[in-house]
């Protein structure tokens, strides 16, 4: 009569190696474990530092674009359209949009000194958000905002205060002023050297408002800041030229896509195959460790094979006994390499300063793999145990 096993019962019959060799069990367990520890901690860690990496390459402005005039015949730079910052804002993946324009107008320190006091300095009017979208930091004293817009105040970079003498702001004491045109602006902050507008550095910046009431500008932007989600910045470059100025797209030049944004894609896919590498190498070596402990196990336990066999056990069941033993085997491996792992991850991550990232994938790679390993090395001891007819085996 075949009697078939409750789920219960094959556990139950399944863990009886597990129960009764607890230290070779344990030490099966711990090479598994040892794999499965280091394919998390293999792909944890390069994760984070990649976590890191990303966020430090997505600093340098991977997806910010200029949009300028083109030159034209005459060696000048073609005009933009005042809207042009309105328009470019509308475009689904830009996340932020600031204008710059040149004044066109001297900056000295005072009146007493000539126009090439400021050689090679321009006068630049902006919107608020420029500095934001550039990654500009303040040194001293406070950037361009809503409510300094419109009065006449400047922000000096980092080259151009140098050249002003004014290399820093003293709080508390009164602010230094510089001649712009005919017009005195309070030099109300300097920014720090900017590397993703290194134009920036030698000029001066004064409210968008500011320009438009003291300066007589005319409110056309000279080049339009665009930054945009990383994954659209080749979308939204084609088709900024169009928005920027709709009636001649020709005229509108764009930068191309940052470097160092190839760059990250480019780290991105190399550290996906160092991942996938090193994990095949750490399975492969904790599954040789439970193969050869699960083919050892059914050479001594070939007396319990045959007894269990005499009294009515059938081949499907001794079969199921030691694959449910392999597979028992390596999950306990698994869950406490899984854990270890992802200890030893966080712990190294927060060490170096790293954000912590435990890819979800490696998480139940580690546990799948486990069982998986389990099925195919505990396979052969399986068919080879349940191979064993009742008199051979207890004449062993």
């Amino acid at each position: 009569m075949n009697i078939r096993l409750s789920v219960f019962d094959v556990l139950s019959v399944g863990l009886i190696g597990l129960r009764t060799r607890k230290t070779r069990a344990a030490l099966s367990a711990l090479g598994i474990s040892l794999g499965i520890a280091t394919m998390v901690v293999v792909t944890g860690i390069p994760a984070s530092s990649q976590a890191d990496l990303m966020s430090r390459l997505s600093a340098l402005g991977t997806g910010v674009l200029q949009a300028s005039g083109a030159p034209d015949g005459s060696g000048d730079s073609a005009v933009l359209p005042s809207q042009a910052p309105a328009m470019v804002a509308r475009i689904g993946p830009v996340e932020q949009v600031a204008a710059v324009a040149n004044t066109h107008v001297p900056l000295r320190r005072s009146d007493k000194t000539g126009d090439g006091d400021g050689a090679g300095l321009a006068v630049l009017a902006s919107t608020p958000a420029l500095l934001d979208l550039v990654r500009g930091q303040v040194r001293s004293g406070r950037l361009l905002d809503a409510t300094t817009a419109g009065l006449p105040v400047i922000v000096l970079g980092s080259v151009t205060a140098t050249r002003l003498g004014i290399p820093d702001l003293t709080p508390g004491a009164p602010a230094p002023q510089v001649l712009a045109g005919d017009r005195w602006f309070t030099v109300g902050g300097i920014i720090d050297p900017v590397a993703l507008a290194p134009e920036l550095d030698v000029s001066a910046l004064v409210g968008w408002e500011s320009t438009v009431t003291h300066l007589d500008f005319d409110g056309h932007p000279t080049v339009v800041y665009v930054r945009a989600h990383e994954d659209a910045v080749e979308q939204v470059r084609a088709v900024l030229p169009a928005t920027v100025n709709p009636a001649d797209p020709s005229t509108v030049r764009v930068t191309r896509p940052s470097d160092v944004l190839a760059a990250k894609r480019a780290t991105a896919s190399a550290f996906s195959a160092l991942f996938l590498g090193l994990a095949a190498v750490a399975l492969l070596v904790g599954g040789v460790g439970v193969a050869n402990t699960m083919v050892i196990s059914v050479l001594e336990r070939r007396a319990e094979i045959g007894l269990r066999r005499a009294l009515g056990a059938h081949r499907g069941q001794i079969r199921t006994q030691f694959l449910t033993e392999s597979v028992a085997l390596c999950l306990l491996g698994g869950l406490a390499g899984t854990a270890g792992g992802a200890a030893a991850t966080a712990g190294y991550a927060t060490y170096q300063g790293w954000p912590v990232v435990l890819p979800p994938a490696a998480i139940l790679a580690g546990l799948g793999g486990a069982v998986a390993i389990g099925v195919l090395v505990g396979g052969y001891p399986a068919m080879r145990a349940a191979a064993l007819s009742p008199t051979a085996a207890l004449a062993a």
